[in-house]
């Protein structure tokens, strides 16, 4: 490999919390290598329009620029979920958009900024997209970022253990307010197509019904949990939503699409609360978290993870890997390829622990346990 002297980082995707964690150990670990650090504005808009930045689309990152960043939210760089150079939408004057691959060109703008390695951190969009700028010819390392831990191939993605905590504290809270108005409360959290959030906050709140996509559900069983819990005097039951959830037979509930970005999901939340209200007779209500769970300070284990796969990263490239994505394989950091780290998504295997134990202490989720 070519010695590296400059490297650059980026940050795609949804934001997580942990994200400044992963830019200040790389911008520390690379200087302490002598390298220069570059930061990428909101992905690749940073190098691909940088004329929509006035203080420039590729900023200098020094100590002193990443001091005190790793309790912040959000990413220091900024983020986005569009312009996906694999497939760039273009604007026709008609008013029509045609995507085109700017993959090769975005590859000749790393070069041209004098940028010998990309430390591209996100979530399976954003990695598959550093896969193919690295088949493409840029060296690349990524790191696996996202609340939902959909990511295959590490142990844990940093930003879950937040969303998970703040999900779970939402939850304890809306315990009040139900066991006062002897309501049932639907909890709808993120998660995309996979349910590691709901289950996790879920099992952690003591809820009585957790529906994930991963078990396609039928209300009726939760109604006669709901209807068996009365009878025992306990007025109020807690039915946690994921957001990708789907009833049998049925479909995701999606609320639109973007032009460049993946299909937003939500309102399966309001569904299931309609049709309990009808099974059971009952108010309930609805509540959405959505972007809380992105939001605010990352936990301890976020931080530290943030850190560690930061680190990681530039220890990766003075080893020599190229197209590899850090990975947490407790209790240490490994390197996984790219191409293996997104060729599938990590759904929530239905005899795992968690879900055992949910099933053991009485959780329904929608479907007839096995017997």
């Amino acid at each position: 490999m070519p010695p590296i002297k400059r490297i650059a980082i980026s940050t795609g995707g949804g934001d997580a919390p942990g994200l400044n964690a992963v830019i200040r150990a790389a911008v520390l670990a690379g200087d302490n290598q002598g390298w220069e650090v570059v930061g990428i504005r909101d992905g690749f808009n940073g190098l691909m329009n940088p004329d929509g930045y006035p203080e420039g689309g590729v900023i200098h990152l020094t100590r002193d620029s990443v001091r005190g960043i790793v309790p912040l939210g959000g990413t220091i760089l900024g983020t986005t979920n569009r312009g996906n150079p694999t497939c760039y939408p273009v604007l026709q004057p008609d008013g029509s958009y045609v995507e085109v691959d700017r993959t090769e060109e975005l590859v000749g703008m790393f070069a041209d900024a004098g940028i010998d390695a990309l430390v591209t951190i996100g979530g399976d969009g954003s990695l598959a997209i550093a896969n193919r700028l690295h088949e493409a010819g840029l060296r690349v390392v990524g790191v696996p970022k996202t609340i939902d831990n959909d990511l295959d191939k590490t142990h844990q993605t940093f930003g879950f253990d937040t969303a998970v905590s703040f999900a779970s504290e939402c939850i304890d809270r809306l315990f009040s307010t139900a066991t006062s108005h002897g309501r049932v409360i639907v909890v709808e959290v993120m998660g995309r197509y996979a349910g590691w959030i709901a289950l996790e906050a879920g099992v952690a709140s003591s809820a009585h019904a957790i529906l994930i996509p991963e078990i396609p559900f039928d209300l009726q069983p939760v109604a006669d949990l709901i209807a068996e819990r009365d009878k025992r005097g306990a007025k109020f039951s807690i039915v946690v939503v994921a957001e990708g959830a789907t009833p049998v037979g049925g479909t995701v509930s999606v609320l639109g699409r973007a032009v460049g970005q993946a299909e937003k999901l939500g309102g399966i939340g309001a569904q299931v609360a309609a049709g309990l209200e009808e099974l059971t007779g009952k108010e309930a209500r609805t509540v959405v978290l959505g972007h809380l769970l992105r939001g605010g300070s990352p936990t301890s284990f976020d931080r530290l993870l943030g850190l560690r796969f930061g680190a990681a990263a530039i220890r990766g490239l003075v080893a020599g890997y190229d197209g590899v994505m850090v990975s947490l394989n407790p209790p240490t950091v490994d390197y996984v390829p790219l191409a293996e780290a997104t060729s599938r998504m990590k759904s929530v295997p239905l005899d795992c622990d968690t879900v055992l134990t949910a099933r053991e202490i009485g959780i329904n989720f929608g479907d007839r346990p096995p017997a």
